[in-house]
C-alpha cells in the first residue's frame, strides 16, 4: 500500500514539474539534472518495450507518451528561457551542441535536421499508419475471437474462469490499440513542436545577442545557433528513442514473445540462408575488387554460424523428443491422474476420423459453432443451461460413424456420408430420386443419400435436403431434449436460483431453504423439463411453489400446481391459436379406477394397477393414438388434474411422445375436438 502511494506521488510530481517549468525559470544546474532524467526515462521506455513479452505489459504506454511529451516540452521552455536570457543553458545543452555537432555549426545543423527527418518522416509516419491499421483490424477481429472462446468453452478446452480472462484480454487489447492510434499523434506533434521551437530559439537568440549583449551578427549567430542546436538535440534524441519505442510496440508480430530472442531467431534461425549469404560474400571477395579480407572473413563467419545453428537445431529436436517421452511417462506414473479418469462428462459427441473435417475450423468445419447455437437454442426454448458438450474423435469408430453419450453411456448413434446430402420425402412428393437408402437418425424417418449434383433437383421437386453437419446437430439437439431433465443438477438449480434472487430477493429468501430445499426445487424443475415444459418463467414457478409449499412438499403435486400456473405457455406450445385441436380423453370410470389405485407412502404416491388393467389401458391408448397419427395430428390426451400425473407415469415407458395435459392447463379460448376415449 505504501509502495503504491509512493508511486502515485512520484508520477504526480513528474507531471507537476512539467507545469512548473512552464511558469518558473529554473537554474542551469537543475536543468542539467532534469535533462539527464529525461534521457534516462527515454532509454528505460525503449528497453522495456523491447523486452516486454506481451503488448499488454505496456498497457499504459499511451499515457506514458502523453506524460513524457509534456515533460519534454516543459524542458524545451526552460532551456529556451535560459538561452535567451543568460546565454547559459547548462552543461548538457552546451555539450550536445559542441560535441555531437563536432564543434561545427554546419555539421550540428545537418545532424539535427537528419534526426528530425528520421523521426518525423520515417518512424512517426510508419508508427502512425501501423497503429491505425492495427486498431482497425483488432476491432474487426473481436467477434471472431469471441466465437473462438465460446467454441473452446463448449468443447471443454477451457473453463469459465479462463474464458472470462480471455474475454477481458480481448477488451484490453482493443482499448490499447485504439488508444495507441491516437497516442502516436503526441509523438508526431512533439517533433513538429521541436522544429518550431528550434527556429524560434535561433531567431530570438540572434536578436537578443545583438540587441542586449552587443554582439555582432556572426558572433551571435555562432553562439546561439550552437546552443539552440544543442537544445534541439538533447530534446529530440529522447523523443527519437520514444518514437522508436512506439514503432516497436505497434509492430510486434507476436502477442507473447521476447522481442530480442524472437527477432534474432527469425533472422538467423535457418542454416541454409546463412550458408547462401556466406557463399555470396566469399564470392564477392574473391571475384570483385572489394576488400577480400573483409568479405571472405564475413562469409566464413556466416557459414560457421550456420553450421553451429544446424547442430543446435538437431540437438534441440532430439532433446524435445526425449523430453516429450519423459513427460508422457511421468504423466502415466502420477497417481493423481487416475482421479481424472473418474470424471464423467455430461454430454459427449464422439466421431470417427472421417467426420474430423466437420469439426476442424481450419478445414472449414462449423460443427463447433453449431454446438454453441444448440446451447443457445435450448436455453431460449427450455430455460436451462446445457452442460458443456465434449467433442472427441474416436479411432475405434467407423470413419463416418458418431455416437452420443449421456454421462458416459451411449444413448444414440448415427452415420453420415461425407460430401453427400440426406434427402427426405415430406410425404407428398411422388417423384422418386435415386440414392442410397438410409434412415434419418433423430426420428428414424426413411431417407436417401444423394450427391451434390442431385441436391438442386431434389429440392425443386419438394424433398427436404440437409447437409451432414445439420444432421449431426439436429440429432444431438433431439438427444439433449430427451435427457435434459436428468442433466439438470443441483448446482445448475442453485445457479438458476441465484439468477432470480438478484431481482427478487424477497421471494427466494422466503422459499429457499425455509420451505423447500434445492433438491426439492430441482425435482419440480426436472418434472417440467421431462415433459418438454420450459422453465424460463422461473418467477411464476417460484411464486407458485411459495404459495403451495406450506401445504405439501410432494414434488409431484407441486409440479401439477406449477403446470396449472403455466397454462398459458402450455396452451401456446401444444394448442395452436385459431385452430381446432384434436385430442383424446379418458373415460371417467377409468379415471376413478386410477385414483382408487393410488397408494400413499412416506416416500410419495405411486400407482398400483393390476397387470390386466394396465394391459387393457395400453391397448386402448394405442388404438386412440393411432387415429390421431393417421390424420397427422400430435398424440394429445386430456385428463382431469388429479389423474394427469399418474396417467403420464403409467404410459411414459410405452409412449414417450404422448402428451398428457389436464383441463386446468388449457386456456379458455382453446378449441378442442375429442377424437376418442381411452377405456380399460
Amino acid at each position: 500500500m505504501i509502495r503504491r502511494i509512493g508511486a502515485d506521488v512520484g508520477v504526480a510530481i513528474y507531471i507537476l514539474a512539467a507545469f512548473i517549468m512552464f511558469i518558473v525559470s529554473i537554474p542551469s544546474w537543475l536543468l542539467d539534472v532534469l535533462l539527464a532524467l529525461n534521457i534516462s526515462i527515454a532509454f528505460t521506455i525503449l528497453f522495456t518495450t523491447m523486452f516486454s513479452k506481451e503488448v499488454l505489459d505496456m498497457s499504459y504506454f499511451p499515457t506514458m507518451l502523453l506524460f513524457t511529451t509534456i515533460f519534454r516540452i516543459g524542458l524545451n521552455v526552460s532551456s529556451t528561457k535560459l538561452i535567451l536570457t543568460t546565454g547559459d543553458p547548462g552543461n548538457v545543452v552546451e555539450t550536445f551542441g559542441q560535441y555531437v555537432g563536432g564543434g561545427d555549426l554546419i555539421i550540428g545543423a545537418i545532424v539535427f535536421i537528419i534526426l528530425i527527418i528520421i523521426q518525423f518522416l520515417v518512424i512517426n509516419k510508419g508508427s502512425e499508419r501501423v497503429a491505425e491499421v492495427t486498431a482497425r483490424f483488432t476491432l474487426d477481429a473481436m467477434p471472431g475471437k469471441q466465437m473462438a472462446i465460446d467454441a473452446d468453452l463448449n468443447t471443454g478446452a477451457i473453463t469459465d474462469a479462463e474464458a472470462k480472462i480471455r474475454r477481458d484480454k480481448i477488451q484490453q487489447e482493443s482499448s490499447f490499440f485504439g488508444s495507441m492510434d491516437g497516442a502516436v499523434k503526441y509523438v508526431k506533434g512533439d517533433a513538429v513542436a521541436g522544429l518550431i521551437i528550434t527556429a524560434v530559439n535561433i531567431i530570438g537568440g540572434i536578436a537578443m545577442g545583438m540587441m542586449r549583449q552587443g554582439l555582432d551578427i556572426n558572433a551571435a549567430l555562432s553562439k546561439y545557433t550552437i546552443l539552440t542546436i544543442g537544445d534541439g538535440l538533447v530534446s529530440q534524441i529522447p523523443s527519437l528513442l520514444i518514437s522508436l519505442s512506439t514503432g516497436i510496440l505497434v509492430t510486434k508480430g507476436s502477442k507473447q514473445a521476447d522481442f530480442g530472442s524472437v527477432l534474432v531467431g527469425q533472422l538467423f534461425g535457418i542454416p541454409r540462408v546463412l550458408y547462401l549469404v556466406g557463399a555470396v560474400l566469399s564470392f564477392l571477395g574473391v571475384v570483385t575488387p572489394l576488400n577480400p579480407i573483409i568479405f571472405i572473413t564475413l562469409g566464413v563467419i556466416f557459414i560457421v554460424v550456420g553450421r553451429i545453428i544446424a547442430g543446435t537445431i538437431e540437438t534441440a529436436g532430439i532433446e524435445d523428443m526425449t523430453s516429450e517421452e519423459e513427460v508422457a511417462a511421468e504423466e502415466i506414473r502420477q497417481p493423481e491422474n487416475v482421479n481424472s479418469l473418474l470424471q464423467v462428462d455430461p454430454i459427449e459427441l464422439e466421431f470417427g476420423y472421417g467426420i474430423i473435417p466437420l469439426a476442424d475450423v481450419n478445414q472449414g468445419g462449423d460443427l463447433l459453432d453449431r454446438v454453441v447455437m444448440i446451447r443457445r437454442q435450448i436455453a431460449l426454448e427450455l430455460g436451462t443451461v446445457v452442460p458443456i458438450i465434449r467433442l472427441r474423435d474416436n479411432i475405434q469408430l467407423n470413419p463416418n460413424q458418431y455416437i452420443i453419450k449421456i454421462k458416459g453411456i451411449q444413448v444414440s448413434e448415427g452415420e453420415i456420408l461425407f460430401d453427400h446430402y440426406m434427402a427426405m420425402n415430406p410425404g407428398y412428393v411422388e417423384e422418386e430420386i435415386t440414392g442410397i437408402p438410409t434412415f434419418e437418425p433423430s426420428f428414424h424417418l426413411p431417407a436417401i443419400w444423394i450427391s451434390e449434383s442431385q441436391r438442386e433437383r431434389a429440392e425443386s421437386v419438394g424433398y427436404t435436403v440437409v447437409d451432414p453437419p445439420s444432421i449431426i446437430a439436429t440429432h444431438l439437439t433431439q438427444v439433449i431434449r430427451e435427457h435434459i431433465a436428468e442433466l439438470l443438477s443441483r448446482q445448475d438449480t442453485q445457479n438458476l436460483i441465484n439468477n432470480i434472487k438478484e431481482p427478487n430477493p424477497t421471494l427466494v429468501e422466503e422459499l429457499v431453504p425455509k420451505m423447500l430445499s434445492v433438491g426439492e426445487i430441482q425435482k419440480v424443475l426436472q418434472n417440467l423439463l421431462s415433459e418438454g415444459i420450459s422453465i424460463r418463467d422461473l418467477l411464476t414457478i417460484f411464486e407458485t411453489l411459495a404459495d403451495y409449499a406450506p401445504t405439501t412438499r410432494d414434488s409431484d403435486i407441486l409440479t401439477e400446481y406449477v403446470r396449472q400456473a403455466l397454462k398459458r405457455a402450455i396452451s401456446n406450445k401444444f394448442f395452436p391459436s385459431n385452430e381446432m385441436t384434436s385430442v383424446v380423453t379418458l373415460d371417467p370410470k377409468l379415471e376413478q379406477k386410477i385414483m382408487s389405485s393410488v397408494k400413499q407412502t412416506e416416500q410419495g404416491a405411486y400407482l398400483n394397477l393390476d397387470p390386466d388393467t394396465s394391459k387393457a389401458i395400453m391397448k386402448s391408448v394405442q388404438a386412440e393414438v393411432k387415429k390421431l397419427e393417421d390424420q397427422g395430428k400430435p398424440p394429445i390426451v386430456i385428463t382431469s388434474p388429479i389423474v394427469r400425473i399418474y396417467f403420464k407415469r403409467l404410459t411414459e415407458d410405452y409412449y414417450k411422445d404422448l402428451i398428457v395435459v389436464s383441463y386446468n392447463e388449457v386456456e379458455s379460448n382453446v378449441e378442442l375436438q375429442s377424437m376418442g376415449m381411452i377405456t380399460a
